[in-house]
Formats: C-alpha cells, sequence, structure tokens
C-alpha cells in the first residue's frame, strides 16, 4: 500500500540536530482496515480502506453488512478508495489493518483534502487583486474594475476572475516530505502545510520522488 486515510491536528515545530526550527502538519494516520480488495474483475485495482468508528445506531445495515463481511465490529467513519499497481501481487486482503509503519522518515507524499471554506469573497482576498487608489477621491478602493468589453464580443469572457464563493474545495499539495513518524501514537509529522481545517480528512499517498513544484 501506498497511502492511508488522516485527521489533521494542527501545526507544531521539531528541531532538528543542528538547531534548526522545521514547521511540521500533525497527521492522525491510520489505522485503517481493508474492507474490500477490486481486481481486474471489477474493472480495476484499488483498494477501499477505512478510518474511525461510527456509533451502531448511526451505521446503515448496508454498511454494517459490508464492514461484517472484512471481519470489522463497527462502520468505518470514512471509506475511501486507493489505486493499486495493475498486476500487484501483494495486494492486502480485507481485514489486514494499514498502519502509519508504511511511511519512512525522509519519503515524499502528497496530501489531498478540502480546503477551508471561506464564504463569498471579492476579487482582492480571492483572485489577489491590488484594488484601486485608497485616496484622491476615489470610491473604488476593492472593485474588480472593467468586467468584459462592450462592443467585441460584447459579453464577459469565460473564466473571468471574478467574486464567488472562495475555498470548500478538494486540493492536493504536493512535494511534501515525512520528519518524523511515531508508529506508537499513529502520527505522520509532514513538513509544511497541508489543506483543511483542523480534524479535517485526508488522503494521504506516497509520490515517489520530488515535484518540480515543490
Amino acid at each position: 500500500m501506498d497511502g492511508i486515510i488522516g485527521r489533521k491536528l494542527g501545526m507544531t515545530r521539531l528541531f532538528e540536530e543542528d538547531g534548526r526550527v522545521v514547521p511540521v502538519t500533525v497527521i492522525e494516520a491510520g489505522p485503517c482496515p481493508v474492507l474490500q480488495v477490486h481486481t481486474p474483475v471489477n474493472g480495476r485495482w484499488a483498494v477501499q480502506l477505512g478510518f474511525g468508528q461510527r456509533k451502531p445506531k448511526r451505521s446503515a445495515r448496508a454498511l454494517a453488512g459490508h464492514a461484517k463481511q472484512a471481519g470489522l465490529e463497527a462502520v468505518p467513519v470514512v471509506l475511501k478508495e486507493f489505486g493499486l499497481t495493475p498486476g500487484t501481487e501483494a495486494a492486502p486482503a480485507p481485514g489486514h489493518v494499514v498502519t502509519v509503519g508504511i511511511f519512512q522518515p525522509g519519503e515524499w507524499i502528497k496530501v489531498t483534502g478540502t480546503s477551508k471554506g471561506r464564504g463569498f469573497q471579492g476579487v482582492v482576498k480571492r483572485h489577489g487583486f491590488s484594488g484601486g487608489p485608497a485616496t484622491h477621491g476615489n470610491t473604488r478602493h476593492r472593485k474588480p474594475g472593467s468586467v468584459g468589453p462592450g462592443t467585441d464580443p460584447s459579453r464577459v469572457i469565460k473564466g473571468k476572475r471574478m467574486p464567488g464563493h472562495m475555498g470548500a474545495r478538494r486540493h492536493t499539495e504536493v512535494g511534501l516530505k515525512v520528519v518524523k513518524v511515531d508508529t506508537g501514537r499513529n502520527l505522520l509529522f509532514v513538513r509544511g502545510a497541508v489543506p483543511g481545517p483542523m480534524r479535517g480528512i485526508l488522503e494521504v499517498r506516497k509520490q515517489g520522488r520530488r515535484s518540480r513544484y515543490a
């Protein structure tokens, strides 16, 4: 397995041997039991992992039966699928538990989550516009300015950066580095920031090599 489900706990800092400060995000990663393994018979190579435990009174009967087939007593709160390389012989079986031990310090990873919702915002905050002059009688301090040509093409061009809903979108941060792995507490310390609020659900995957954007 090259991926796991986790929850963002917050940010802190670690100190290297030479005294340098490293800003890290603490992720509670796993343990994640395997509920289902997809093979070419299903049309794809994938493994379904679960995370957390749902209360019995909040569990649908269909999900309870699905979890029982994998040998689980409680229904996971989150279910996510992670792809496998075609022809993988070491695919985990249902009931197997994936832990944070699959990661090692120094590995490159990518983290996917849902960014914080900011509500309806203007172009200054949403797109980083500089705005208009702040003095000399100007009244267009934070307005977008000209929106579209009047004669040709007489419409607003598609994709124009305008005010609107900001955040609450699925985002993947690439080029992150594992600084520390705490298998006893199922914690993963990742250098830098990851998308989402505290206690937000994350998908952590191995990247294999450093990203050109990092």
